[in-house]
């Protein structure tokens, strides 16, 4: 079992699971209880290291940066970083992470590709509904401005339409000169 964040909880503690007549024992390694410098050594492990028992995140995190700009592998260093970048935002601000990670090296990420068109699609889908709403509005004004110039009262206008009295009369004031 490996916690990534210190916590109060009992369960980092717990190193055995029993259920009915089975019994688990397990290993917990408390991330901020581990020395920095072996998340340092080796690459894979190297996200790890601004979550480890370490003084000075900021500085463990701009020595992560470094070591990932020398990795020679591209594909390598772009999980590395993405992984990086999402762990660090465990423990630091966003702001302090894209100063110390270089995000060119992030765009070649599988997993940061699958988080920007994650936020693209969650994009379109709130750009169509607020379009779609607008269209609404629109539409609902169209009729009351029609239904003013046929001479309806601002009463009626505004039952029919669902509009308030005051969004007719300012329909009304705006559209009288046309």
């Amino acid at each position: 079992m490996v916690y990534l964040q210190k916590t109060d909880s009992e369960l980092v503690q717990q190193t055995t699971f029993t259920l009915e007549e089975t019994c688990h024992r397990f290993q917990v390694i408390r991330l901020w209880e581990q020395p920095t410098e072996t998340f340092l050594q080796t690459p894979g492990l190297l996200p790890f290291a601004v979550l480890s028992n370490t003084g000075n995140k900021v500085n463990t995190l701009q020595e992560v940066a470094t070591a990932i700009d020398n990795i020679p592998d591209k594909q390598m260093q772009s999980s590395l970083a993405a992984s990086a970048f999402i762990l660090a935002g465990l423990v630091l601000e966003k702001e302090v992470i894209q100063r110390l990670l270089r995000r060119d090296i992030m765009r070649e990420s599988v997993t940061y590709q699958l988080l920007v068109e994650e936020g693209r699609e969650e994009g379109r889908k709130e750009g169509r509904k607020e379009g779609r709403e607008e269209g609404r509005e629109e539409a609902v004004q169209l009729v009351a401005v029609n239904m003013l110039k046929e001479g309806m009262s601002i009463e009626f206008v505004a039952k029919v339409t669902g509009l308030t009295f005051e969004q007719v009369q300012q329909l009304q004031a705006t559209n009288s000169g046309d």
